[in-house]
């Protein structure tokens, strides 16, 4: 088992920045390779894929509405993983929530996560 607590949400105004951070325990990160992702949900809106980063760190990708604006990172030794948002947009107010998948690849479907945190809300003002 693999518990995420995620932090670091918050409001913003346009062009500010947030870090988000999500604590992973349990089995983690010296137990599995663990590919971790950042998802966020809009009220009324599906929960979509926002970054997921390989269990080395050595691969990451993005939506392209987050390109040049968010940077996914980890601490394996720390059993951490971050979200830098810069740039914020209105449009990325929602709840964040981080995930892991116990494999080598680069998932982007919800459905492939087995682990998933309770989110932290982001609002960001216009």
């Amino acid at each position: 088992q693999v518990q995420l607590v995620e932090s670091g949400g918050g409001l913003v105004q346009a062009g500010g920045s947030l870090r988000l951070s999500c604590a992973a325990s349990g089995r983690t990160f010296s137990t599995y390779r663990i590919a971790m992702g950042w998802f966020r949900q809009a009220p009324g809106k599906e929960r979509e894929f926002v970054a997921v980063i390989s269990w080395s760190g050595g691969g990451t990708f993005y939506t392209d509405s987050v390109k040049g604006r968010f940077t996914i990172s980890r601490d394996n030794a720390k059993n951490a993983v971050y979200l830098q948002m810069n740039s914020l947009k209105p449009e990325d107010t929602a709840v964040y929530y981080c995930a892991a998948d116990r494999t080598t690849r680069l998932p982007r479907e919800k459905g492939e996560y087995e682990y998933w945190g309770q989110g932290t809300q982001v609002t960001v003002s216009s």
